[in-house]
């Protein structure tokens, strides 16, 4: 009788992570945690992303098919029933946590579906420990009939392989009622930037600058940035807030620079409104305050503000 050949076989990429004559050493399968799979959802939302936009407009999957071995899946619905559900609802908060930093720097977040779905499947040729993952922009048929992009991790390497599978492909998975999860979408995206102090007496980042001007000759000008955004501005300023660092220089216009930490990739980014500044010799295209134009700010950079004044970041 002829043997079936496996999911793998079929797919053709049994020769990726399969063992060779079962000599090469194979590594010791991880228990799977809720904290894993929760931790590997945001990881393909975040790759979602990073693939799909596009411009200014920011894309990203609704619908989230988790593959799993068959018994790693009984165990979660036998031992700790209903923490699906429970990992659903908070990969969804964490979902609007990192879209809200995109919108407030400006990016356009538009959804492609009014809700979000969640399918845990299991498949009888993953073994205890491995994973895989199928994205669609479209839940429930909204998607053209075409390949699927489908990431999987197989235990002996742990390496991540993404492959373009049919949509019959999906009639070998195992469907679980119990496993399928809708969430509506919420239009509740903060458009504005907000400029909230992250805690208080946290140091983000730490600014130096030396000015030309005699009454500062040789004196060092610090500042510590303790807000999510801060407004490097010139002697024209007349705010005095915490956010806004203050350059008493001619040379710096009013505003001139707006600096914002993003919590969620732990990053800083930079918009010039000033007539000229240069990012690590890199001239930044000027913009205006209304509609800013980001680009990444990274630690230790040096920024020269009309050719006169340079300004060092660290980080704190």
């Amino acid at each position: 009788m002829e043997e079936k050949p496996s999911f793998w076989q079929r797919i053709g990429i049994q020769d990726w992570f399969l063992s060779n004559n079962n000599t090469d050493p194979v590594a010791k399968a991880q228990p799977l945690t809720p904290d894993t799979v929760y931790t590997y959802i945001i990881e393909k939302f975040k790759e979602s992303i990073a693939e799909l936009s596009f411009a200014e407009r920011v894309v990203f999957y609704h619908e989230y098919i988790i593959c799993l071995n068959t018994d790693d899946y009984r165990a979660f619905m036998d031992n700790k029933n209903g923490l699906f559900g429970l990992i659903a609802q908070e990969s969804v908060k964490k979902f609007y946590e990192i879209l809200n930093d995109y919108a407030a720097t400006g990016k356009r977040v538009e959804p492609s579906s009014n809700k979000w779905v969640f399918r845990f499947v299991s498949h009888p040729d993953y073994k205890s420990g491995d994973k895989g993952f199928i994205g669609k922009l479209m839940p429930d048929g909204g998607q053209k009939q075409e390949n699927l992009r489908v990431t999987f991790i197989p235990r002996q390497t742990g390496m991540a392989q993404t492959f373009d599978v049919s949509n019959d492909i999906l009639k070998d998975f195992i469907f679980y009622s119990e496993g399928y999860y809708e969430i509506p979408y919420l239009a509740n995206l903060t458009l504005a930037p907000k400029n909230e102090v992250v805690q208080e007496n946290v140091v983000l980042a730490r600014f130096e600058t030396t000015l030309p001007d005699k009454a500062y000759s040789g004196q060092k000008l610090e500042y510590l940035m303790k807000s999510n955004d801060i407004i490097v501005s010139g002697n024209e300023e007349s705010r005095a807030d915490a956010h806004v660092f203050k350059i008493p220089s001619e040379w710096v216009n009013s505003p001139h620079l707006q600096i914002r930490y993003r919590k969620t990739e732990d990053k800083f980014f930079l918009s010039s409104f000033g007539e000229k500044t240069i990012l690590n010799e890199n001239l930044v295209e000027r913009s205006n305050p209304d509609d800013p134009k980001w680009v990444e700010l990274p630690v230790n950079s040096r920024i020269i503000l009309n050719g006169i004044i340079g300004i060092n970041i660290f980080k704190a």
